[in-house]
């Protein structure tokens, strides 16, 4: 009888472990996903400030 409860604490354990984990990766990939976001968010103004400067400087080589 103790082999038995030893084993089903064992596997209790290791599920409860495995859960914890997923949860870490869970919270760290929202985070990723977060910071994924802003860069985006970065590039895409990035991308705006130099179409708008090229614009004002082709404007200006063209007087």
């Amino acid at each position: 009888m103790l082999w038995p409860m030893l084993f089903l604490a064992l596997a209790f354990a290791g599920t409860a472990v495995l859960g914890v984990l997923a949860v870490r990766v869970g919270l760290e990939v929202r985070r990723f996903a977060q910071a994924v976001g802003d860069g985006s968010e970065r590039i895409a103004r990035a991308a705006d400030d130099l179409e708008h400067a090229a614009a004002s400087c082709g404007r200006g080589l063209r007087r």
